[in-house]
């Protein structure tokens, strides 16, 4: 075991972040964090680096082992080039090489006795040099620096004149070559494309030490972890496996409380029901059968019922009416900038129904092409039209569709001017903003707020078309699967552009993959775009395909033995239900019947009559007798 971490609990004043956490990292062991925005994974980190001390419990570290931390943001403004950065993480045996330099100058002088020591030296420096991977070390940082996404030309930049994105893939760059015993990464796919972040999963899955790893990225915790630490509701869980295991274990889990809760919740009704019925027979047996369950309903241990998913976010896509077949044509397509071409000519095609992604590396060009479909910006040639009756709505990464000097219920409520205040506040209330929350202003929020801003006016749009980029920005990963079922129930047609994999094979009917040769086609979602990349015999266009026909999947049909089950259970419930009905009447019947004995009785040529009365008494004895050995059969079968 190289981390333990024991009954940790944290709270800012009155808030409770984390309770009685506890978890183990072993050797060599890949683990992921995982919760909601504002969970408490940041907070663990950083009480398990000791930059915020807990308010209770431990964290231990294995004896002599080495820790290595990345935080999200960085602000470090080194004066050393992007290169110089990453080697000065090799300082150690850059000394060993210049050491090894001296021992070898120093040879050609000497002999005997004194030769044999300088040999023995310099074996040992060799040795040392060897072991650090000494005669690769500029190799391994150029490989980690592309890896990373740096081009050669980006390594003679300064760090401090770096973007903070930049600066974080530094740091992040430094932290691998330094290589410790447990590396603690928080976000580190956040400012890295596609191959980057393909890159780093190979990196972190081969890397000879432990791991642990806050990200959204689900698609990257699938590759790289085997046990997933999950913070809900301010406690931990500990799941093994990777995060799609932890999603259909976590939903099973929900699934079997849930279960659980209802079937509870039916048998106490139930019960219920029976005490009432068994009252309602108003005999002295069953006052007394109907106390006795009372007694042993009061006992039953009553579960709590299950907690709802936390986030709240409800997202309702539809739009207000249908789009022609042919939603968006373009041809031609170029741009440039001081003089060179980001793009040239190129064509795209997009049908009712299609949910397109539209993926490349950093830099090549996508939100520009998304600009220009939303007349945002110019191209430099265009051929482009929208299909009939074709009603964008467009989400911007940037948000600069929202105006920084309004509120959040201003900037609904100017775009809305139909809307009613309560309706809006619903709305809004529905994106996680209540009370006062409302009347922030669009300057003060966060990427994620924004995000949510973002995301309510694009569903009050109605709009037929969406042209989202980078939607899952900011998102927790609740909050990706709540817009992942908003997407997938949608009836419009969808284009974005996502750097979330998970995102994409979640969602993606096609894939348009831009590349200096223009764009590929690839029908299907993200693995399926893989496998035709991997393997080109494969056909990467054929044609166009609906929603519909992409996921509508043929049911299995039942089997006969199915069917015949099914057809047997459904008959026994038919017979059980026939059978307390007839009970049930036949109750009521000797009910009646023996009210009239009782009504008999107490006339009083009756009560003259000695054989009348034996013959009444008799009757009443039987019936009793009747009634109780109903009341017992009902008993069993209700």
């Amino acid at each position: 075991m190289i981390l333990a971490c024991h009954h940790i609990s944290k709270a800012f004043g009155t808030d409770v972040i984390l309770k009685d956490i506890s978890f183990h990292i072993e050797d060599y062991e890949k683990a992921a964090i995982v919760g909601m925005n504002g969970a408490g994974k940041s907070t663990l980190l950083k009480i398990i680096m000791n930059e915020l001390p807990p308010d209770s419990g431990d964290v231990i570290f294995a004896k002599g082992k080495t820790v290595g931390y990345l935080a999200q943001h960085h602000s470090r403004d080194s004066q050393r080039t992007i290169y110089d950065e990453l080697l000065d993480v090799k300082k150690d045996v850059i000394q060993l090489e210049e050491s090894m330099a001296e021992v070898e100058l120093s040879m050609k002088n000497a002999s005997g006795e004194e030769l044999d020591k300088i040999l023995q030296t310099y074996a040992r420096l060799r040795q040392s040099f060897e072991d650090k991977n000494g005669y690769a070390y500029q190799s391994e940082i150029i490989g980690v620096l592309k890896g990373l996404g740096f081009t050669e030309e980006d390594f003679s930049k300064e760090v401090r004149l770096l973007s903070g994105g930049q600066k974080t893939r530094v740091a992040l760059g430094r932290l691998l070559l330094s290589k410790p015993d447990i590396l603690l990464l928080d976000e580190p796919t956040n400012h890295l494309d596609m191959n980057s972040t393909a890159w780093l999963e190979t990196f972190l899955m081969n890397y000879k030490g432990s791991v642990v790893i806050v990200a959204h990225d689900r698609y990257f915790l699938d590759k790289v972890v085997s046990k997933i630490i999950e913070i809900d509701h301010h406690e931990g869980q500990v799941f093994k496996g990777n995060y799609s295991d932890y999603a259909e274990k976590k939903a099973q889990l929900r699934d079997i409380q849930r279960k659980a809760w209802m079937n509870q919740q039916h048998e106490i009704a139930h019960q219920e029901a029976v005490i009432q019925k068994l009252r309602s027979f108003n005999r002295e047996k069953s006052i007394r059968r109907a106390e006795s369950r009372e007694k042993m309903l009061n006992k039953v241990d009553v579960m709590d019922k299950p907690l709802e998913e936390s986030s709240g976010m409800r997202i309702l896509l539809e739009p207000d009416t249908v789009s022609g077949n042919d939603v968006l044509f373009i041809e031609h397509l170029s741009k440039s900038f001081d003089g060179e071409y980001l793009f040239q000519d190129i064509v795209m095609d997009i049908r009712r129904g299609e949910r397109v992604a539209l993926i490349a590396d950093n830099g090549a060009g996508k939100t520009t092409i998304l600009k220009i479909i939303n007349g945002l910006l110019p191209a430099d040639t265009c051929e482009l039209r929208l299909g009939a009756k074709v009603h964008i709505g467009y989400y911007d990464q940037e948000h600069q569709v929202l105006h920084d000097e309004k509120s959040i219920f201003e900037e609904i409520s100017d775009a809305y001017p139909t809307l009613t205040n309560t309706r809006i506040r619903n709305v809004l209330a529905a994106f996680l903003f209540t009370g006062d929350d409302v009347f922030k202003q669009i300057s003060e929020l966060s990427g994620g707020e924004r995000g949510r801003v973002s995301l309510a006016k694009l569903m009050l749009s109605h709009a037929n078309f969406l042209i989202l980029d980078e939607p899952t920005n900011h998102l927790d990963i609740q909050s990706r699967e709540i817009l992942e079922d908003a997407l997938k129930g949608y009836t419009g047609t969808v284009l974005y552009v996502s750097h979330d994999r998970y995102f994409i094979n979640q969602t993606a009917t096609r894939i348009l993959d831009l590349t200096e040769g223009g764009l590929n086609n690839y029908v299907g979602n993200y693995d399926e775009y893989l496998e035709k990349k991997e393997h080109p015999s494969v056909s990467s266009s054929g044609g166009f395909r609906t929603v519909e026909e992409v996921s509508a999947a043929p049911e299995k049909p039942a089997g006969k033995d199915d069917y015949l089950r099914q057809k047997e259970e459904q008959a026994k419930e038919r017979k059980r239900q026939n059978q307390i009905k007839r009970l049930e009447e036949r109750i009521n019947e000797i009910e009646e019947r023996l009210a009239e004995l009782d009504e008999l009785l107490g006339q009083s040529d009756i009560a003259t009559n000695v054989s009348r009365l034996i013959e009444i008494n008799t009757e009443h004895e039987e019936l009793d007798e009747e009634l109780l050995e109903l009341m017992e059969e009902w008993e069993s079968l209700v």
